[in-house]
């Protein structure tokens, strides 16, 4: 059966891998540094951090923006389940909001309804790469003083206005670099920023806290007046990691290419099914097409013929606001009505529209 997700990676990676194991220099370096300033140019913006998983980089998030127990954010419930977990963690209070069921995209109506003296951040799921609202939810989050934070777990190389996912106007845009995402560092991700100022306090709580350059005296000892004043993590990304990545920024664009011209096969194939009809775009947007999302009038029996074709057709993820942890369980009619119509079919670049 043709896989709806598949790790990619390149051939020509395993002598250099083998240098950089025996070489005595394994964590974040030369190749750390070499690969975000591939994805900086990439997205087109000088302030960038890689990250060793998405849930470090979503903790490390939270952290920069200093949200802290009981302060309120609106969040997608249609989303991964790794989005919206730290926010548990960190004891913030999680306000779902509604999304557009054509589009699965936060309806930004609703959001506004949810905003409290408590709300300090908006978090913009961008469902399947699926791009939302950009210029509505940022005006909204810019007319009450709140931080908004695009979360492009499954998004990268997505497009607003020609612009990439990384730099749409976001305080904070977050990535995920893990096995079934492009670049795959096997795991890790990325954050890039708004503004110089939360990208060189990122610096600083990615790493403990500690500011390098000052942390080690003149004979290697540790510096007594190098003083930690931020929270921080170990959330570096190996140099592993990060030569896996690197290797992939020169193929990323075919293989996005690659992926969009599935995407018009789909288009076509299922313009001649009445009972289903493509996932609307937010205008002006672009998907990376990590998957190809469709709308069912029988979502059961879609899967079904689907994969009796041989295609792995799938829900994905399911909404988020059915879980305990959270403590809200708020029906939403949107959310309802997408997630019994929507299914993902596979549309990555080992899919060749003439199959």
């Amino acid at each position: 059966m043709i896989p709806i997700f598949k790790p990619y990676m390149p051939n020509d990676i395993l002598p250099e891998l083998e240098n950089i194991l025996y070489s005595g220099q394994l964590a974040y370096g030369k190749y750390g540094k070499l690969f975000e300033s591939e994805l900086a140019k990439f997205i087109g913006t000088p302030y960038l951090l890689s990250v060793n998983s998405y849930n470090q980089a979503m903790l490390l998030a939270l952290s920069i923006l200093n949200l802290n127990p009981g302060d309120e954010v609106i969040a997608s419930p249609v989303s991964c389940l790794a989005s919206n977990q730290p926010f548990v963690i960190k004891g913030l209070k999680v306000i779902w909001a509604d999304v557009d069921p054509n589009t699965g995209s936060l309806c930004v109506e609703d959001v506004k309804k949810r905003i409290t003296a408590k709300t300090k951040a908006i978090f913009h799921n961008h469902f399947c790469g699926y791009l939302g609202d950009i210029a509505a939810i940022n005006q909204l989050a810019r007319d009450h003083g709140l931080w908004v934070v695009d979360d492009c777990i499954e998004a990268f190389g997505s497009e607003y206005n020609t612009q990439k996912a990384g730099n749409l106007g976001a305080d904070l845009t977050v990535f995920s670099f893990q096995t079934v995402r492009l670049p795959n560092t096997v795991d890790g991700a990325a954050i890039s920023f708004g503004s110089k100022d939360l990208y060189e306090k990122a610096i600083l709580m990615r790493d403990y806290g500690i500011d390098r350059k000052n942390f080690r005296t003149s004979t290697g000892e540790i510096n007594p007046n190098c003083d930690i004043v931020l929270e921080g993590y170990g959330a570096t990304l190996s140099e592993i990691n990060s030569y896996i990545g690197l290797k992939q920024m020169d193929d990323l664009p075919n293989l996005l290419e690659k992926q969009r011209k599935n995407a018009v096969y789909w288009n076509d194939q299922v313009q001649e099914i009445s009972s289903i009809k493509p996932l609307n775009l937010t205008p002006n947007t672009q998907p990376n097409y990590w998957v190809f999302g469709i709308l069912c009038e029988n979502k059961a029996q879609a899967l079904q013929d689907f994969r009796n074709q041989n295609w792995y057709a799938t829900g994905v993820h399911i909404n988020n606001n059915i879980y305990s942890i959270f403590n809200n369980f708020e029906n939403l009619n949107g959310v309802n009505e997408f997630m019994n119509k929507f299914l993902a079919l596979p549309c990555g670049w080992w899919i060749h529209s003439n199959e």
